[in-house]
């Protein structure tokens, strides 16, 4: 089970280490990889579940999937939350560090959806106008989902931009099914 506060305690402890070590840049990119990791692999996930499986041998198994990929700061940490029994958290705690390092930088996520893939100049513009909105960098990530028929559909801080066929088909279906017509007979 996933805790919230966990993820956030051992992220904040994180990212102070590598503020004193000026491997902030480094460290974000190394959990960027960690959390695509531990959030692709069910296998990986049902090991860090599993309560049978000792902290030795889930030690070695990220070692083996992490070693020659991520820094010692990086190393080193994932070791100390799989000696702490706490690797079912790592995914969560790597989202939680890329929370605090956008956060400190001035960098908004932002999730655009499309029903095709999208080329580099409707990306830039997408980004552009959430950095005008915002006065932030933008971290733009993009979307493929062909259930939503086109347009697009656009998320960042907490707000949620939707011009989605798809939902447009839904508002009109509803509209069609309430039958306001009376007649006057």
């Amino acid at each position: 089970m996933q805790d919230n506060k966990i993820n956030i305690s051992y992220a904040k402890a994180l990212f102070m280490l590598a503020g004193e070590t000026g491997e902030q840049d480094a460290v974000a990119e190394e959990m960027r990889l960690v959390s695509q990791v531990c959030h692709s692999s069910r296998e990986l996930c049902a090991v860090f579940r599993n309560p049978e499986i000792k902290a030795v041998k889930k030690a070695a198994i990220v070692s083996d999937i992490f070693g020659t990929q991520v820094g010692r700061t990086t190393m080193a940490f994932i070791n100390f939350v799989v000696r702490k029994k706490r690797s079912v958290n790592l995914g969560g705690i790597a989202e939680a560090y890329l929370d605090r390092y956008r956060d400190s930088r001035g960098i908004v996520l932002s999730q655009l959806t499309t029903a095709v893939p999208i080329d580099d100049d409707v990306k830039e513009a997408a980004s552009t106008l959430i950095a005008d909105y915002t006065h932030k960098q933008v971290e733009l990530c993009t979307k493929t989902d062909p259930a939503i028929i086109g347009g697009l559909a656009m998320e960042f801080d907490n707000t949620m931009y939707d011009a989605r066929i798809s939902t447009r088909l839904a508002k009109l279906r509803q509209e069609f099914a309430k039958n306001v017509y009376e007649s006057k007979l």
